[in-house]
């Protein structure tokens, strides 16, 4: 949904947020695979007589599709597996918790699985903090742990988890065996699709930064190739089973993606520039780009004029990618462990916050649902968890979403159910719904409605009476509980998740600088750092963005953060010509360093205003 740019200065920014959606292609290998996954493992357990397994093994293949997003097929294994094998966790804690409490006495009981369904939540939500893989695992294992607790099923807790696993491991077997459409045959295109298209599209964004230079969409052409960049990195950084690979074709395109960051340096240093290049300067990039895609050879090159040192790094760049793309031996850097850094995130102020947060939200609504249900109070935890997630956007505008999304599918399952034979419709209406996630996931609303329809027909099917309505009732007090608990004046603790990506962006970018303006000449660390640099910085403008979004209430805690994150772009995009220049002429010209002294200096009037103001909301909130 497109918001008109005349109306969208005219509401809320939360409300703005909640009417737009995002575009692009439809996935149509994952619509596949999404009708592939829960409604034949449905059907396939209704025709054995354990329809209840297949509801379990359909919500983990359910579950698994939310975050079956593109790229690669071995990152696939990673962002699918690890949230599975989470998930698979949690069902087994909830199933014995919940078989705990119905066996101890009524209140204790409920009182004892309240206690461990927050503690899960107080976990889950600071490792949520480390990344998205981190974020999606702490979901399913919340909203599993839930599902095993409250969901009523013969089949004991260690059969739950592993029907569930076989559910996920069901979709993550599509999704390494079914080829992607429009991946040329060439050797290790199947195996290496999703690396080859990353890498491609980075030498696009390239392309289309040239091409956009001196013009208005130069700071967005650089944001998408920023994006192209970490999207390609992760890509080929993907789990393997040996410490080097052993095929020349991903050798070839770990070249081909080093290749790609001079090209990206000196592409970044002409648009900070701003002057309007010849057509022929983004020829290379792209046909650079075409080969990546076909693994034909990029033949002759264009050589862009080379009346400057932007030119000229550029020319060079893309003589040294031909080169890189004749040979095809790249170096592979090996994989550093990660652990020690996801500790700091997890124990940090951010992990902590939003653990604090989850753990009262989840503590919240099972103890309310427990209270006002017997039976089957498992819909409003599970909502609660989804609700509580900011990677889904603003708290306002998510809760906004997630309400009407349920009540429009809600009314639309009702008719469904009525008209629809049980259980062979329903599991056809599974089986549509499963397709249609990878498009819904667009726009939280969208997907809220879908996954709505998807589960209230699970559960019919597994025995459970059609219970639409109440499931309307159950959200909207999810809402309330999320709404009150994700305002609550936590002390020291407010905006902490965007305090710890702007630390972490101006670390990033101060080592970035301070390389370049020591004249190194270890090029293969100033890519790398700067490579940190934007990433670090794309996701502290994304966590600003979410932030100023929210109602003014967390709003405040945002106000100065995005001005802070644009102004390290600025010193960061300063520093990559400072280094473009540095080779070429081997000095600092006078403009750039006095350009990069008054950037400095603004940079700390925005810090200082901005710890003001937060100690002047400090001083409010107490």
């Amino acid at each position: 949904m497109h918001v008109p740019a005349r109306f969208s200065s005219a509401i809320p920014p939360w409300l703005a947020h909640a009417l737009r959606a995002q575009r692009g292609p439809v996935p149509w290998s994952a619509v596949v695979r999404g009708a592939l996954a829960a409604g034949p493992l449905l059907l396939a357990a209704v025709l054995w007589g354990r329809p209840s397994a297949g509801v379990v093994a359909a919500l983990g293949a359910m579950l698994a599709g939310i975050n079956d997003r593109r790229g690669s097929r071995r990152s696939a294994v990673q962002r699918l597996g690890v949230p599975a094998v989470a998930g698979a966790c949690g069902l087994l804690i909830g199933s014995y918790g919940g078989a705990y409490a119905e066996g101890a006495d009524g209140r204790a009981g409920a009182v004892a699985l309240t206690v461990v369904l927050a503690v899960l939540g107080l976990v889950a939500g600071a490792v949520s903090a480390v990344g998205p893989v981190a974020s999606a695992a702490g979901t399913q294992l919340l909203v599993a742990a839930a599902v095993g607790a409250g969901m009523e099923l013969p089949e004991p807790g260690w059969q739950r988890a592993l029907c569930y696993l076989v559910g996920a491991g069901w979709l993550i077997a599509l999704r390494l065996l079914l080829p992607s459409p429009g991946v040329p045959g060439t050797a290790g295109s199947f195996r290496f699709d999703g690396e080859r298209t990353a890498v491609a599209d980075v030498y696009a964004a390239i392309a289309d930064l040239l091409e956009a230079a001196g013009g208005p969409d130069a700071l967005a052409r650089r944001a998408a190739l920023t994006a192209a960049l970490d999207h390609a990195q992760d890509a080929l950084s993907g789990p393997r089973l040996r410490a080097r690979p052993g095929s020349s074709a991903e050798r070839r395109l770990h070249a081909q993606y080093l290749a790609a960051l001079p090209l990206a340096e000196a592409a970044t240093a002409l648009a900070w520039a701003g002057r309007t290049l010849s057509a022929q300067s983004a020829e290379g990039p792209r046909r650079l780009s075409a080969a990546v895609r076909s693994g034909e050879p990029s033949g002759p090159l264009p050589a862009p004029a080379r009346y400057d040192a932007g030119l000229r790094a550029l020319d060079d760049a893309l003589l040294h990618a031909a080169e890189a793309f004749d040979s095809g031996t790249g170096h592979v850097p090996r994989r550093k462990s990660r652990l020690l850094p996801a500790a700091r995130k997890a124990l940090g102020p951010g992990g902590r916050e939003y653990g604090v947060r989850v753990a009262l939200c989840l503590g919240a609504s099972a103890a309310v649902a427990q209270a006002l249900h017997h039976v089957h109070w498992y819909w409003l935890p599970a909502t609660a968890v989804f609700l509580v997630k900011p990677d889904l956007g603003p708290l306002a505008s998510r809760v906004l979403c997630r309400a009407l999304g349920t009540v429009l599918g809600a009314a639309c399952f009702a008719a469904f159910a009525a008209l629809l034979p049980s259980p062979y419709g329903l599991v056809g209406l599974v089986a549509v719904c499963g397709a249609l996630i990878p498009v819904a996931t667009r726009h939280f609303a969208a997907q809220t409605a879908v996954v709505t329809v998807l589960v209230l027909g699970l559960v019919m099917v597994g025995g459970e009476p059609q219970a639409a309505w109440s499931r309307i009732g159950e959200t909207l007090l999810a809402c309330a509980i999320v709404l009150i608990v994700g305002h609550l004046p936590l002390p020291g603790h407010g905006g902490s998740a965007v305090r710890t990506r702007l630390a972490a962006a101006m670390r990033a970018a101060d080592a970035y600088l301070g390389h370049v303006l020591s004249g190194s000449e270890d090029r293969a660390v100033r890519w790398a750092l700067r490579r940190a640099a934007y990433r670090s910085l794309a996701q502290a403008r994304a966590a600003s963005e979410v932030s100023a979004a929210e109602l003014p209430t967390l709003a405040r805690h945002a106000a100065g953060a995005a001005e802070i994150a644009a102004m390290l772009e600025l010193i960061v995009d300063t520093a990559t010509a400072c280094a473009v220049h540095l080779d070429d002429t081997g000095r600092l010209p006078e403009q750039h360093a006095r350009h990069l002294t008054a950037l400095c200096a603004d940079l700390a009037e925005l810090t200082r205003q901005k710890e003001l103001a937060e100690s002047r909301a400090r001083i409010t909130t107490a």
